[in-house]
C-alpha cells in the first residue's frame, strides 16, 4: 500500500542518516608528502582507521591518537584478515554510526580490492567515498629517475600483477606484451621474478632489453637494480632485494643512473624519528621530508592545559601590574590567547607591559595576536634568556612566567637575583602521549633508524617513556640546544647540538650528520 511504501522509504531515510560513513583512501607509497590533501583532511576526522601493513611508518605515525586504530595488515602469505571480514568489519562500523577510513597503501583502487569492499557497502546503502592515492608503479620508478613514458623510447604503460597462486601457472600473454612494446609494471611478482622474466624471453622479448627491480620506493629504504630481462634474476639473487618491490621492463631503465635525484637529496636515504607533543603538526619535521629524510612523528608527549587557572585568571586581570611578560613556548602563548578569549582581553590591556619571548616558534604566535616581542634571547633557552632578561630587570619589577609545570628554575634565578618578583605560574602539564602504531623501539634495535631529532628536553622524557627498555646507546640525538642535549646525554644517547637554537640550524646539523657519516653499522 502507498502508506507502508511511504513508511519504508523514511525508515530507509532515517537509517542512512544514523549510519556511518565510509571512506576508502589511499595512502601511496610511502612518502608521506605524497599522500593527498583530501586523504589527510579525511584521516584527521576519523573515529576509526582500518589499515594495511604496506601503508608507509611515515604516515602510520602520524595517525590521530584519538581515532580508533584497526591493523588488517596483508602481505603476500601472511594475512591479519581475511578479506571478507575486513568487509565485514566495515560495514559493521559504519552501521555503528562511525566515520571509518580504510587506509589502503597506493590507490584503493588498482590490485588494492577496493571494489570488493565497496560491494558490501553500497548492497547495506552505507554511504561512501573513495579517496585515489598516488600509485606505486608511476611514484616509485619517479622516485628512482626512470620515466615510465619518454617520447623517445616508449608510448605506452602498462601495470600487471605479478601474484599467481601457488602451483598454477600465469594467466598472462606474455607475447601480447612484448608486441607492444611499452613499459611493463608488475606489481607483487618478487617472488616471482624468474618466471616473469622466463615469460617474456619466451614471448619474444630482446634478452638485452633493460629491466629493473625498485625496492621500497619513496622511502629511506629504497633501492634499485638495473639489469636486462636475462640478467634480472641472477643480480637480484647476487645482490639481494626486500619486498616490497616492483619489477619494470622498457628501454627507460636505462634512465635511471641519468636522472636519480631521491638519493642526491641532502637526507635522501635516511630514517628519522621526530618527536613532537601530540595533535601538534611538527614544522621540523616538513623541513627534514623536503630535505629527503623518511620522518617517523613519535607523539611522544601531549600538552594538557590547566582548566580552570585561577591564577592565570587573576594575572590577566591585573596585567597593567607587571612590568614584564615572559612566554618561553608556542602553546604557552596558545593557551594565553584561549584565556584571553574567555575573559574578553585584547593586546591593548598589554600596552605598559613588556614581552620576552624564546625562540621563533614562540614569536611566531605571538604575532598572529599582535604582540612583537621587545626582547628574544640570543640562544632560545631558559638559562640564556634568564641571564639577558636580568640586564634589563630593574629592583621590584613584577615579572609574569606563564609556562609549563615543569619549566626550567635557571630562567627563575637570574630573574630573582636581578631583584625580580617573579611569578612563575603553571599553565599546562606534559604528559606522555598514547603509544603509537609504529615500534620505534624494535626499528631502533634494529639499527633502522638514523637518528632522533629533539627540539626540547621534554620531548627527550617523553621519547624515553614511549621506548622504555631501549639501549639508548644505539640513539644518535640531534639536540636543538643545551638543555635539550644535557637531556639526551643523561640517558646514555650519542648527542650532536645545533650551532644556534633554531630549526633551520637543527636542520643543518642533522644533514651534516648524514655527510661525515654518523650512520650505525651493527
Amino acid at each position: 500500500m502507498p502508506g507502508n511504501h511511504f513508511g519504508k522509504e523514511n525508515e530507509r531515510k532515517i537509517y542512512l542518516m544514523k549510519s556511518g560513513k565510509v571512506w576508502l583512501v589511499g595512502a601511496g607509497p610511502g612518502d608521506s608528502l605524497l599522500m593527498t590533501i583530501k586523504g589527510r583532511k579525511v584521516l584527521e576526522e576519523a573515529d576509526v582507521v582500518v589499515y594495511d601493513s604496506l601503508v608507509g611508518d611515515s604516515i602510520l605515525s602520524t595517525l590521530p591518537q584519538e581515532a580508533q586504530l584497526i591493523n588488517v595488515g596483508k602481505r603476500a602469505s601472511n594475512h591479519t584478515m581475511a578479506q571478507d571480514k575486513i568487509n565485514q568489519l566495515l560495514l559493521s562500523l559504519a552501521q555503528e554510526g562511525k566515520k571509518v577510513v580504510r587506509l589502503k597503501g597506493g590507490d584503493p583502487f588498482l590490485f588494492g580490492r577496493g571494489g570488493e569492499e565497496l560491494e558490501l557497502l553500497a548492497e547495506n546503502n552505507i554511504p561512501y567515498e573513495v579517496v585515489p592515492g598516488v600509485t606505486s608503479p608511476l611514484a616509485v620508478p619517479a622516485y628512482n629517475g626512470i620515466p615510465v613514458t619518454h617520447r623517445d623510447y616508449t608510448s605506452s604503460l602498462h601495470i600487471i600483477t605479478g601474484h599467481k597462486k601457488a602451483g598454477k601457472e600465469y594467466d598472462i600473454n606474455f607475447q601480447a606484451l612484448v608486441r607492444t612494446k611499452g613499459t611493463l609494471v608488475f606489481l607483487m611478482g618478487v617472488h616471482a621474478l624468474k618466471d616473469i622474466c622466463g615469460g617474456l624471453l619466451a614471448g619474444g622479448m630482446d634478452p638485452d632489453m633493460p629491466a629493473a627491480i625498485l625496492q621500497k620506493g619513496t622511502t629511506a629504504g629504497q633501492k634499485r637494480i638495473v639489469a636486462t630481462v636475462s640478467t634480472l634474476a641472477g643480480e637480484v639473487e647476487r645482490k639481494g632485494i626486500e619486498t616490497p618491490a616492483i619489477i619494470v621492463v622498457g628501454r627507460v631503465c636505462e634512465l635511471a643512473d641519468r636522472f636519480q635525484w631521491y638519493e642526491n637529496l641532502p637526507l635522501g636515504g635516511w630514517k628519522v624519528v621526530m618527536t613532537r607533543p601530540a595533535g601538534m603538526i611538527s614544522r621540523m619535521a616538513e623541513k627534514l621530508r623536503i630535505a629527503g629524510a623518511e620522518v617517523l612523528e613519535l607523539p611522544s608527549i601531549q600538552t594538557v592545559p590547566r582548566e580552570p587557572d585561577e591564577m592565570l585568571e587573576n594575572a590577566l586581570l591585573n596585567i597593567g601590574q607587571y612590568q614584564w611578560l615572559v612566554l618561553t613556548s608556542p602553546t604557552g602563548v596558545k593557551i594565553l590567547r584561549q584565556n584571553m578569549d574567555r575573559l574578553k582581553i585584547d593586546v591593548r590591556s598589554f600596552a605598559s607591559v613588556r614581552i620576552a619571548a624564546i625562540g621563533k616558534g614562540t614569536e611566531r604566535e605571538l604575532r598572529k595576536i599582535g604582540i612583537y616581542p621587545d626582547i628574544v634571547p640570543s640562544r632560545f633557552d631558559g638559562e640564556t634568556l634568564g641571564r639577558e632578561l636580568a640586564q634589563l630587570v630593574r629592583e621590584g619589577d613584577r615579572i609574569l612566567i606563564p609556562r609549563a609545570s615543569a619549566g626550567n628554575q635557571a630562567l627563575v634565578r637570574y630573574l630573582e637575583k636581578a631583584g625580580g618578583l617573579v611569578e612563575d605560574i603553571p599553565t599546562y602539564d606534559t604528559v606522555p602521549a598514547r603509544p603509537g602504531i609504529v615500534d620505534e623501539k624494535e626499528l631502533f634495535s634494529r639499527g633502522e633508524i638514523d637518528c632522533a631529532v629533539f627540539t626540547s628536553a621534554s620531548t627527550v622524557r617523553g621519547f624515553v617513556q614511549a621506548t622504555e627498555g631501549l639501549d639508548y646507546s644505539k640513539v644518535k640525538a640531534a639536540c636543538i640546544g643545551k638543555q635539550t642535549e644535557a637531556e639526551a646525554a643523561r640517558y646514555g644517547m650519542e648527542t650532536f647540538v645545533a650551532e644556534e637554537a633554531t630549526m633551520d640550524s637543527l636542520l643543518e646539523l642533522v644533514c651534516n650528520m648524514k655527510k661525515e657519516g654518523t650512520k650505525w653499522n651493527y
